[in-house]
């Protein structure tokens, strides 16, 4: 029987292939991980009803702008790797009962579960996977911020998921941004924005949480300047230029990948 750690290596690295080409051929695949095309196609069965790909004929496809590449589900399997050195850098700045924001996404999701071993440790979210996830562990108190549920990000917002976090305060708000460009982050929803910088306002601390490839890019709405974080964390440096504008007024810090 199939070790189930290779068998979820090799989809995430499907999800990678479908990410840097939008499809991927069953008969290269297969011969790629030196596997059967019957193998491949109960890989691509599963993933498609994950939601994270469509099979075609002869293989598989991710279209461009579709609601594939935004899902919650297809983000929370992209970059594994660095979602994860991100977490257990961020996790350093957090020690035993703090409290703490987390934001929407898939990123913050993977903080949420490296955060609960910090326990006794207060969690402030409105990620559904976090609430999820931690709800049952013992020693950490869960506060979940209502609103109005989102599919897209697996999260809640509006004006109750505000409401709520001006009233509370923590020792530190995780933040994450899809794109940032110069001194500037972005975000496309002008929902989400205005949820994680209700969580910046609550926080004595506040630390941004960003993918390297999102560097170079904007997005409809201006999130925050990148001064407004006391740390940066990125799994590289950030662009020279943005580093130096910056001028040491915000900590970056950059994290380290570790292999299993």
């Amino acid at each position: 029987m199939e070790n189930a750690v290779k068998r979820e290596e090799r989809r995430q690295e499907i999800i990678n292939l479908l990410v840097e080409s939008r499809a991927v051929e069953l008969d290269d695949v297969a011969a790629r991980f030196g596997v059967s095309k019957m193998t491949i196609h109960r890989d691509l069965d599963d993933l498609e009803r994950a939601g994270v790909l469509r099979k075609v004929r002869g293989g598989a496809t991710i279209d461009a702008g579709t609601q594939f590449e935004s899902d919650f589900r297809f983000r929370e399997l992209q970059e594994a790797d660095v979602k994860r050195a991100l977490a257990e850098a961020a996790a350093e700045l957090v020690e035993p009962g703090m409290t703490v924001m987390i934001n929407d996404g898939s990123m913050a999701s993977v903080l949420g579960d490296v955060l609960c071993a910090k326990k006794p440790i207060t969690l402030i979210t409105n990620n559904a996977a976090i609430l999820e996830r931690a709800k049952g562990i013992s020693g950490v108190t869960l506060i979940g911020l209502g609103g109005v549920f989102s599919a897209k990000f697996n999260a809640y917002f509006g004006i109750v998921t505000e409401e709520a976090l001006s009233r509370l305060r923590a020792d530190i708000a995780f933040v994450s941004a899809p794109a940032a460009s110069g001194r500037l982050s972005y975000h496309m929803d002008e929902a989400v924005v205005r949820a994680k910088r209700a969580m910046m306002a609550a926080s004595r601390q506040k630390c941004l949480l960003i993918n390297s490839r999102r560097f170079g890019h904007t997005a409809l709405h201006v999130l925050a300047d990148l001064a407004e974080f006391d740390t940066v964390i990125s799994d590289k440096p950030l662009p020279h230029d943005t580093a130096a504008e910056l001028g040491g007024r915000t900590t970056i810090r950059i994290a380290k990948e570790t292999t299993s």
